[in-house]
């Protein structure tokens, strides 16, 4: 069993008015996803979310248990939602090998033992990027594997507004079954930088947003907050973000990019969601 995870409380609204930028990056702010060679990962008391990274680096990583959820297993009492943002790799579930190609999707459910991370071809200095969102699962739902393109695409948004893009639904409720993970990538067309406009709330889930495919030089300048207290963080690469379901999201990046969204609450429906229009924010 791995030493601990660490730990993000949860926080109430009105707190935010009086944290510095740094105190709101060490709240919401996860900058070390991804760490060669090891399983990093974070839990969240926000809907008891883990989320976080596997880089295997030309070795096998194992999803193991931690004191913090009480379980001999990972899965014992949970679910996962995987996406590999880097080059092909495998996941292999109580002895079932699954390939995931940059930007495919696995869902692993409660009761899987054994869970294994590597690169699909050691040699070539480039390697696998496991991004998990985990939640509790209360039955248990199969395994099922989604590649890019394979899952329910939706275009939104308009060049005009500078928020075209491409959403692949994976997990939710017209998809891969769960017991409450809703997951998913999005990508911004050439041109665009808003990934979501108005921003909004869901009171009913947290989400929890992974950016990546973003230039080095680039930045995310990420929406949060209540509407009228709002405030914001300037997130890299690779870098996630804990929404917790009181906040609002959005973003608008200085270069188009790429994010996995996941969900986890009361519901799973992708449309359950209040918006907050820029002329309501303050």
């Amino acid at each position: 069993m791995t030493a601990s995870i660490p730990q993000r409380y949860a926080t109430h609204p009105e707190q935010i008015p009086g944290m510095t930028t740094a105190e709101l990056r060490d709240r919401f702010l996860i900058d070390d996803v991804f760490v060669a060679g090891e399983v990093r990962l974070t839990y969240t008391h926000h809907d008891r979310i883990v989320l976080g990274g596997a880089v295997p680096a030309a070795t096998e990583l194992a999803l193991t248990g931690y004191p913090e959820i009480r379980s001999e297993y990972f899965l014992e009492h949970r679910e996962v939602g995987i996406v590999n943002v880097g080059a092909a790799g495998t996941v292999t579930a109580d002895g079932e090998v699954f390939e995931l190609v940059t930007g495919a999707c696995l869902y692993l459910g409660r009761g899987v033992r054994d869970v294994v991370f590597a690169d699909a071809d050691a040699t070539t200095g480039e390697g696998a990027r496991f991004y998990l969102f985990s939640a509790p699962a209360h039955t248990t739902y199969p395994s099922a594997l989604v590649s890019p393109g394979e899952g329910t695409v939706r275009e939104l948004g308009d060049q005009v507004t500078s928020n075209r893009r491409t959403l692949n639904q994976y997990i939710h409720e017209n998809g891969v079954k769960s017991c409450q993970i809703v997951m998913g990538v999005t990508q911004l067309h050439p041109g665009s930088m808003w990934n979501t406009m108005p921003a909004h709330t869901h009171d009913r889930r947290t989400e929890c947003y992974l950016y990546f495919d973003l230039p080095d030089d680039a930045r995310v300048v990420h929406l949060m907050g209540e509407r009228d207290e709002t405030r914001h963080l300037i997130v890299a690469d690779q870098q996630a973000v804990i929404s917790p379901s009181w906040s609002l999201h959005s973003g608008v990046g200085t270069a188009a990019y790429s994010f996995v969204w996941a969900m986890a609450g009361e519901n799973q429906a992708f449309d359950d969601m209040d918006a907050a229009p820029i002329t309501d924010l303050r």
